[in-house]
């Protein structure tokens, strides 16, 4: 069950300033006014106390004048209070909301009973809830390789309709036009059209992450099998070492640990002037000071790679804790009735019928102190997170140094390789013996990285097993076929809206089109998408259609999306860009503007009262299917707006 808009309510910035509009449930709601009497405003409000992530109320007399904003929203049984202050400071947004669940018919409460202390991501989940939203699901996103829990904000792209999208022939939803929003709705309309199985979803959820962990396994098990050294390589380094020189004739059988211990004692003799050199008194090996400079680089280098992967992947834990601990904070917060007074002794009544419970105290007690605990665990967890990523930047610089002077140390190799080659200062077994000396320090440091580094676990195959099966169970999933199923249902009753509206085209079978999420009609001579249509009145006509069809698909087939569609002035296509009422409209504009509310209302009244409807207007006209569902006329002539003309008067000064 989702939920309704019972009244929008203002507070100004003067103490007892306080306006509320009410809205009858289930039935079509017209506001209508004057230009600049805070119509649209309406819709911005209403979207901004749904846990908007922006401040989407237009600069102008609200912004001036209003200090808070509140709606109130209910459902059967059911009523919740949403507050949120306007952003303060030149902030962009308010991050905090005020949540009150109030019993059914409670008036909106004074400005100075309000507490914003929810967190806009808490007052989401918690309002998403509301809405009936399964908090479980993740449907994939279009285009990224990420997941999308829905949520109420993605429920409002089917709710709204604001002044420059009610006609707009390129968009069809409500903030379509915004970077990244098209696939975003592509992604989410499945979940809230019903096609999707919330048990089928957790499992294609399971799978998709049992084939990231399979790539994960096999790339770091490629890694691990390019660092390990190939078999007999020490004993082969061990005769070459001899042969050149490096090391006496050896005796007896070696064990692969003598020969490495062998190889380690001499890499570590070379790297500190070894007297193996004869050519250098003294060990005064520039060539062996190079390789035992660059031995040294590259195991700071695996080192610093070591810490980086492990503060990650602290870092990856502390998210996951800090994921599941804000959800598990929000479900608490939304107890938020259980706010006793300790001090005023009334931890033993009922919040609600205020009667006294002698275990009040306990369970309010015990609730109130695992939020605490939430509450103490997060700060724990936001004061580590900077910290955590600030020591995994100074490790990635530290890293970018040791790239640069590995890299200065084998330009140094080379050119000095190369002027000993160019003067035949050195004889071919001296040369020799630099090579084998640098591939016996590679090979060594190679091991000692191999050991440092932890052990990758071979799951390919228990990985692969678990893809198999699950591939197996979902094989018969539907979810395509279902939702194209539920769309042609829909394009019929689209269809048949357009007919009643004599659009153009709709003697054409007609389609919603979710690749390109919009209307198209399919004639003799091709497919005519919602843009190539002339007439800004079939644009109106296919939004209104199209947005009544999915409203009735979701309340019949109780999809959690808000039982609200608000229209702000879609009588625009008649008017002039400066309207002053219902004498500029021609006798055909009548009857069409008629038409299209004749078709909202229908739709409510097949619906029997579980929709609503709100429209900001312009135009106030006489007919009875228009007049008698205008709750609000803001006129200049009446000195009626959003915001109570008394509240823009400037202080009198006292006497």
């Amino acid at each position: 069950m989702t939920f309704q808009i019972k009244a929008v309510t203002i507070y100004g910035k003067k103490p007892g300033q306080m306006r509320t509009v009410p809205f009858q449930l289930g039935a079509l709601n017209i506001v209508t006014g004057d230009s600049r009497r805070g119509k649209s405003a309406l819709l911005t409000i209403i979207d901004y106390c749904l846990a908007s992530s922006d401040y989407p109320v237009k600069a102008g007399k609200v912004r001036t004048y209003v200090s808070t904003y509140a709606i109130t929203l209910v459902k059967a049984g059911e009523q919740l209070f949403v507050a949120r202050q306007a952003p303060k400071d030149n902030a962009k947004t308010s991050t905090t909301m005020c949540v009150l669940t109030q019993a059914p018919g409670s008036p909106p409460p004074a400005l100075e009973d309000l507490r914003f202390t929810t967190p806009e991501d808490t007052a989401k989940a918690y309002l998403s809830d509301f809405c009936g939203i399964d908090n479980t699901v993740r449907v994939p996103a279009v285009g990224k390789n990420t997941l999308i829990a829905p949520s109420i904000r993605h429920a409002l792209f089917f709710c709204f309709q604001a002044q420059n999208e009610v006609a707009n022939p390129d968009v069809l939803f409500h903030s379509q036009g915004e970077e990244w929003r098209p696939n975003t709705i592509r992604g989410v309309v499945p979940y809230f059209l019903g096609a999707v199985d919330p048990e089928q979803a957790l499992l294609h959820n399971k799978l998709r992450n049992l084939r990231r962990d399979l790539a994960d396994n096999e790339a770091k098990l490629a890694v691990s099998a390019d660092r390990t050294p190939a078999s007999g390589q020490a004993q082969a380094l061990l005769t070459e070492a001899v042969e050149v020189g490096l090391l006496p004739p050896q005796t007896g059988t070696q064990t692969a640990e003598d020969v490495l211990q062998l190889l380690r004692r001499l890499r570590n003799e070379l790297a500190h002037g070894g007297a193996l050199r004869p050519h250098e008194p003294g060990g005064n090996d520039p060539l062996a000071t190079l390789h035992a400079r660059r031995a040294d680089l590259r195991r700071d280098f695996a080192l610093a790679r070591a810490r980086i992967a492990d503060l990650k992947g602290a870092l990856a834990e502390n998210d996951e804790f800090s994921d599941q601990a804000i959800e598990q904070r929000a479900r608490l917060t939304s107890l938020g009735l259980l706010r006793q007074d300790a001090e005023a002794g009334d931890l033993d009544h009922c919040p609600v019928c205020d009667s006294t419970i002698p275990s009040a105290n306990d369970t309010i007690a015990s609730l109130t102190r695992d939020l605490a605990l939430l509450d103490g665990d997060l700060g724990v967890i936001r004061n580590d997170t900077p910290a955590i990523r600030r020591l995994i930047a100074n490790q990635e610089d530290r890293l970018q140094e040791l790239r640069s002077e590995l890299a200065r140390n084998q330009e140094q190799v080379q050119e000095l390789t190369t002027g000993l080659r160019t003067t035949q200062q050195e004889p071919d077994d001296l040369r020799r013996a630099a090579i084998v000396q640098g591939r016996i320090s590679l090979y060594v440091d190679t091991i000692a990285q191999q050991a440092a580094a932890p052990r990758v676990l071979d799951r390919r195959n228990e990985l692969r097993d678990q893809i198999a099966g699950l591939e197996e169970q979902l094989s018969g999933s539907t979810q395509d076929e279902r939702l194209a199923s539920f769309l042609s249902l829909i394009n019929q009753d689209i269809r048949e809206k357009a007919r009643r509206l004599d659009l153009d085209f709709a003697a054409s079978p007609i389609r919603l089109d979710l690749n390109r999420l919009t209307v198209i009609a399919d004639t003799t001579d091709g497919p005519v998408q919602l843009k190539d249509m002339g007439s800004a009145e079939n644009h109106l006509g296919y939004h209104v259609s199209t947005l009544l069809s999915l409203h009735e698909w979701f309340t019949r087939h109780q999809s959690p999306v808000p039982r609200i569609l608000v229209l702000d002035q879609p009588s625009q296509v008649y008017f002039p860009a400066e309207p002053t009422g219902e004498e500029v409209l021609q006798t055909n504009d009548r009857t069409h503007l008629l038409n299209t509310y004749e078709a909202i209302h229908r739709t409510l009244q097949q619906l029997a009262g579980k929709m609503q409807v709100i429209v900001m207007e312009h135009a106030d006209l006489d007919d009875p299917a228009f007049s008698q569902h205008v709750v609000e006329r803001w006129r200049y002539g009446n000195d009626s707006g959003l915001v109570p003309s008394t509240w823009m008067e400037p202080d009198t000064p006292e006497s």
